[in-house]
């Protein structure tokens, strides 16, 4: 039975990208040398694991991307970390830098696929082809959204591409099946006779499971000139095999935050005030009136609260539908499919212009939380929670909330032993993909406390989220993320102590539900590792 599917899905008129601008892409991000060594070691291996994932989905653009900002990251940036240079580090820095051949190689694999299809665009161009005249006729497209359109290799070039609004029930089919595929091939591998510790070290090269363990050694030291050395060969690699990395993009990756954030416990600063400047609000992006502010109703006397508006970036300027599109119902999914490949499209941005992926996050997983941490609550203690998932067609799905080993007070939980967390996340082939904790009396707010905490989650990735949960106030629940700008340079350079201190810009962090980037899915299965030793 055919069934058409209107809406959900466009014409992507936008070029393929070039190997050079997908290395100038690459190379554009900031490299903060006083954020902790351990969060850029732990971004440069979910780089990693993203490259792989989109690599197997065969969409190259992307892959290129990541591999090449992996290298960019492992070969140059980390080493110039001030602690790299301690002697307890160098371990971990060597261990990451195993998986620069491998990465190089997929590298050169991948610069001739993307070369030959920019090519062949470029000859259907020359040609007038069908394409060219689509493009030019087309005039319900806007040209700012062309230009972000084109600089995204996750979706540059495309043919079809799915919005997350329009297509939640596909998404969690397609989440499910991918799933179970994956399931099915790791527990394969395990019955083939590979273990568990020999899987990882294939599929991570050792460096997820080893750099927090190296951390902490202090074993045989690794010479400089040998660190030194393999910089030195990746770099001539990439320069002279690509050809790829202008001196502009390398001048631009070299850019750093001068000041250091402040560590994030302390006593509280009890005295302080809130005293916020108005700032104007850039338009690069903005395709409607900004909404009026979203903050609680009444602030608490304490802690203090950080202010956070509805941004007028979340939602991407409208895309033209597509004629509706008759497909057949006999694929795995058993349910209404596009007849041809597809990926979701980003859903918001950054307020740099940067996109940012749509995260599928499962209805009942609040519920779930707040069930597991109903006694704490009671007891005025906070819970947190980690939110894990994976990749799907340049979509994140949260697939597993891992609650950890804690300490809580009333208004702080620290997580323990989180070597055991990270190891269960690479065993399972999971990405950490935010955070989920409660606030037991307070209301639904991000504290400076937890600005800090979600800094290291956001550096990772640019879509991880926060869910604070206040079961006692209205709302009772919030998703959030930081602005960038101002919002995570603010809390990256903030030099303030204390647990609760107050922050000069204004609008820090945002909603990031819908109209943001997160989109609750029903149907969207999950589960709960509860690592905490039972009472």
């Amino acid at each position: 039975m055919a069934t058409s599917m209107a809406g959900s899905s466009s014409v992507q008129i936008a070029k393929p990208m070039s190997v050079k601008e997908i290395a100038a892409t690459a190379q554009d991000f900031e490299f903060n040398p006083f954020t902790a060594l351990r969060y850029w070691l732990r971004t440069a291996d979910t780089i990693l694991r993203e490259a792989y994932i989109y690599e197997q989905e065969e969409n190259y653009q992307q892959a290129y991307l990541l591999f090449m900002r992996y290298a960019a990251l492992v070969a140059e940036r980390i080493p110039e970390h001030p602690a790299a240079r301690h002697n307890e580090n160098r371990n971990a820095l060597r261990a990451a830098q195993k998986t620069l051949p491998d990465v190089l190689d997929r590298l050169e694999q991948l610069k001739p696929k993307i070369e030959a299809r920019y090519d062949k665009w470029q000859k259907s161009l020359e040609r007038g082809r069908e394409i060219n005249a689509q493009i030019n006729s087309d005039s319900s497209w806007s040209q700012s959204l062309t230009d972000f359109a084109s600089s995204d290799p996750a979706i540059a070039g495309n043919t079809t591409t799915l919005a997350a609004a329009e297509n939640g029930e596909l998404a969690v089919k397609l989440a499910h099946e991918e799933l179970r595929r994956r399931d099915a091939r790791r527990r394969g591998t395990r019955q083939a006779g590979v273990s568990e510790e020999e899987e990882q070290e294939r599929r991570t090269a050792g460096l997820w499971d080893d750099w927090e363990a190296a951390l902490s050694k202090t074993g045989r030291n690794i010479e400089d000139d040998e660190i030194r050395q393999n910089m030195e060969a990746t770099r001539r690699r990439m320069d002279s095999s690509h050809d790829i990395i202008p001196d502009g993009a390398r001048r631009r990756s070299s850019k750093s935050i001068s000041r250091p954030p402040r560590p994030i416990s302390g006593p509280r600063n009890g005295g302080s005030e809130y005293k916020y400047p108005s700032i104007s609000k850039p338009h690069v992006l903005a395709t409607r009136a900004a909404e009026s502010p979203v903050a609680p109703n009444r602030l608490p006397p304490k802690p203090a609260k950080e202010y956070f508006e509805q941004s007028i970036y979340d939602k991407p300027p409208p895309l033209p539908e597509k004629p509706s599109m008759d497909v057949d119902d006999s694929s795995s999914l058993n349910m209404v499919a596009p007849v041809q490949p597809f990926t979701f499209r980003p859903s918001a941005y950054l307020e740099n212009g940067k996109p940012l992926r749509t995260v599928f996050l499962p209805p009942r997983l609040r519920q779930e939380f707040l069930s597991r941490a109903a006694s704490n609550t009671r007891a005025n203690l906070e819970t947190c929670g980690m939110l894990c998932g994976t990749l799907i067609s340049n979509a994140l799905f949260i697939s597993r909330l891992v609650i950890p080993e804690q300490t809580s007070t009333s208004d702080t939980c620290e997580t323990t032993n989180e070597t055991a967390i990270f190891d269960y996340c690479a065993s399972e082939d999971l990405m950490v993909l935010g955070w989920i904790h409660t606030h037991p009396t307070q209301s639904c707010f991000m504290s400076s406390r937890d600005l800090h905490t979600h800094s290291g989650y956001q550096i990772m990735m640019p879509e991880s989220i926060a869910i604070v949960c206040a079961p006692s106030k209205n709302p009772s629940w919030g998703v959030f993320r930081l602005t960038d700008p101002p919002g995570m340079p603010a809390i990256l350079n903030c030099r303030q102590t204390g647990i609760f201190h107050p922050h000069q810009e204004r609008n820090i962090y945002t909603d990031a539900l819908r109209p943001g980037h997160v989109f609750e899915a029903p149907g969207l299965e999950f589960q709960v590792v509860d690592m905490r030793p039972r009472s």
